[in-house]
């Protein structure tokens, strides 16, 4: 039994933690929790049946602990994953897994050396559209990609950003680091290396310190092209969250609000499989968060149990998707194109 205790109660465990650990996970319980408001957290504990703490400190202090999950403010990503591995817990951590991509890989070495894991969490890689798209991309069915786009049509209302982190540039940055990062990381992770992007960014509807929607044109190393289309001044509901994939032997179009269902799926040279991909492949889910938290989760039990340290998601990929975040804010900054690696926000993460 991996017994895992969680840091912070808000949006993201409220929503789709505590149905995971209440209903789908095998051998692993939440048996501790805190977070600021503790009223958050004793609304937490009864749903997963765990034992409500004053601190961080208590987790990382229990010899009942094994594993954390971190789901506090962004911002606060690196700093509670260093104090976890530190007190020799494995880490599960939300996205982003940190607000700077030097971060990443710098606790990744931190938890190479103290023999345990770190895990970044980007549920959608294992959603079946999406799992089915990267296997047939990789197998070359495709040919030669000519396209690839991602769109992201979400609605937060000037609510979301009133409690203090949302959409701040130290402890969160907007649309694109917040929401449009799982879609980022499926760009990215399907269709990459990005070898160049060029950005532009504005604040629709919401007043905040970064941006409500983003717009930019990608270059692949492949020598593919890309678009990303980005916000969360969508009305009066979340509406799209999808990528496509043009190529010379095929298209397809995995959409749904949470890159759920297979839209489109035709191919110039037709296997007998084609007809029945997406209703095999698609899922029904309630909210943006899809239903891929649970089977991540239950992977990464399984690797504990097993003895294996290494995470279903590499922290060094995890990186490139961070890297890629900052090259698109780096690109507004000096209004042109910027590379993955080369370019850092001056904001994002900083204040």
């Amino acid at each position: 039994m991996l017994r895992v205790g969680i840091v912070g109660a808000g949006r993201v465990v409220a929503g789709r933690y505590a149905e995971v650990f209440a209903k789908e996970l095998k051998n692993a319980k939440a048996v501790m929790i805190c977070d600021l408001v503790p009223e958050r957290a004793e609304k937490m504990a009864a749903l997963m049946g765990s034992k409500v703490v004053d601190s961080y400190d208590d987790i990382l202090s229990s010899p009942d602990v094994d594993a954390v999950l971190v789901c506090t403010e962004s911002g606060n990503h690196t700093e509670h994953t260093r104090q976890a591995i530190m007190a020799g817990k494995h880490v599960i951590v939300e996205k982003p897994p940190a607000m700077l991509p030097g971060e990443v890989l710098e606790m990744e070495a931190l938890a190479r050396e103290k023999g345990v894991m770190y895990a970044p969490v980007f549920q959608n890689r294992l959603n079946p559209a999406v799992v089915k798209l990267k296997e047939t991309v990789d197998s070359g069915r495709f040919g030669k990609i000519v396209l690839a786009t991602i769109r992201l049509r979400w609605c937060r209302y000037q609510d979301y950003y009133e409690d203090g982190w949302h959409g701040t540039w130290k402890m969160d940055g907007g649309v694109i680091n917040q929401q449009a990062i799982h879609h980022v990381d499926a760009l990215e992770w399907i269709c990459g290396p990005v070898a160049k992007i060029c950005a532009a960014q504005a604040n629709a509807l919401n007043k905040l310190e970064a941006e409500d929607t983003t717009t930019a044109v990608v270059q692949l190393e492949s020598g593919a092209m890309g678009v990303i289309e980005a916000t969360t001044a969508a009305r009066p509901e979340d509406f799209e969250a999808s990528i496509s994939v043009v190529g010379e032997k095929g298209m397809a179009v995995i959409g749904g609000i949470a890159l759920n269902r297979i839209d489109t799926w035709t191919f110039v040279e037709k296997d007998p499989e084609d007809d029945a991909v997406p209703e095999k492949y698609s899922q029904d889910v309630p909210t943006g968060y899809g239903l891929s938290h649970g089977p991540l989760m239950q992977d990464i039990v399984d690797r504990l149990a097993a003895g294996n340290p290494e995470p279903p998601i590499s922290p060094a990929s995890a990186a490139k998707t961070v890297s890629l975040v900052h090259a698109i804010y780096r690109s507004v900054e000096t209004n042109g194109w910027t590379s993955p690696g080369d370019a850092v926000s001056e904001r994002l993460g900083k204040g």
